[in-house]
């Protein structure tokens, strides 16, 4: 019997993940939820669209329901309330708040007996769980996470809720000396600053403070107010012309020393992307399954990434996987 497969939120996220359900040979999508009007939804599937607020109503016909908002509206109040009716995945990515965000997701969990698994994508996701890896097996040594060249969906988002913008994308960029001193192995001292710039291409509406767009952009903590950033203010056909796309990547390093600092190694864990979400929409449906069979086993609460073991992810049997994997 396949996994049945819910979407809160339509968005370039959420048609990443339908996008990746129709993909999986053990899923099937059986309810597309959202805040428009219904009919106003138009999938890429035949897959059923409904009110938000009828979900809770459908809690016996999903296994997994996977949430596509924004981290810095949504998900805080959506994570927690839809995981007293469900198994939920979200892609919650303010890093500086996830303690928090895990706290309440698991509290609502704990009392419905489901799993909720948080901050999965490529950062947090993947990238962290490289970082957990290479500290594991280098303890003496030092991490260094590069992101970019790409548009950050998290931080796009950010700027869109700015009152007077209408639309908006944001690069984040690696300082190229900074990642090339580590790939040599020069172990340096960076700070934020010194590792990545930001870029940002707004689009505003006609007779918008300018100024007071930009100061709310470069001083917005959690986002920006640690980086130089750029603001450039554009029309919407510029946006729609150059900056249809949603690619990103980045890398993770670990350097260290093993035999008393005799030997020195590199770990590079790397990432090119044409697409941001979908790429991370298929990191979501894979934890999906995870968050399915743990629950069947009658675990319950929130969990992160580093919670969840490898052979939960993938379709096939762990007799396949020490077959052909190991």
């Amino acid at each position: 019997m396949k996994l049945k497969i819910a979407i809160a939120g339509y968005g370039n996220l959420g048609r990443g993940v339908e996008c990746a359900v129709t993909a999986a040979p053990d899923m099937e999508l059986c309810a597309l939820f959202t805040r428009r009007d219904p009919i106003s939804v138009k999938p890429s599937t035949n897959v059923p669209v409904y009110s938000m607020d009828k979900a809770p109503e459908m809690k016996n016909d999903i296994d997994v329901l996977i949430l596509c908002g924004g981290s810095a509206n949504d998900l805080p109040t959506q994570t927690p309330e839809f995981a007293k009716h469900f198994n939920v995945i979200d892609s919650f990515d303010t890093h500086a708040k996830i303690p928090e965000h895990f706290a309440n997701v698991d509290k609502s969990c704990r009392e419905s007996g489901k799993v909720g698994i948080i901050s999965v994508g490529w950062d947090p996701g993947m990238f962290s769980l490289n970082r957990l890896y290479g500290q594991a097996i280098l303890p003496e040594g030092n991490d260094y996470t590069f992101w970019g060249k790409g548009v950050s969906q998290g931080h796009s988002d950010a700027i869109r809720r700015i009152d007077g913008v209408l639309d908006a994308r944001q690069y984040t960029i690696p300082v190229d000396a900074a990642l090339e001193s580590v790939r040599r192995g020069d172990n340096p001292t960076l700070t934020t600053r010194e590792k990545h710039t930001r870029e940002c291409f707004v689009v505003a509406e006609d007779g918008a403070d300018l100024a007071r767009i930009e100061k709310e952009i470069v001083t917005m903590p959690n986002y920006f107010a640690d980086y130089d950033t750029t603001v450039h203010f554009i029309s919407k056909e510029e946006l729609l012309r150059d900056h249809a796309g949603i690619p990103h990547g980045g890398r993770v390093f670990r350097t260290g020393t093993t035999n008393g600092g005799k030997n020195s190694h590199v770990i590079e864990y790397s990432l090119k992307l044409d697409s941001n979400p979908e790429f991370t929409a298929s990191v979501l449906v894979a934890f999906a399954r995870a968050a399915a069979r743990l629950n069947a086993e009658g675990v319950s609460g929130a969990k992160t990434v580093f919670d969840i073991a490898p052979a939960y992810l993938h379709a096939e049997s762990g007799e396949y996987l020490r077959k052909n994997l190991l």
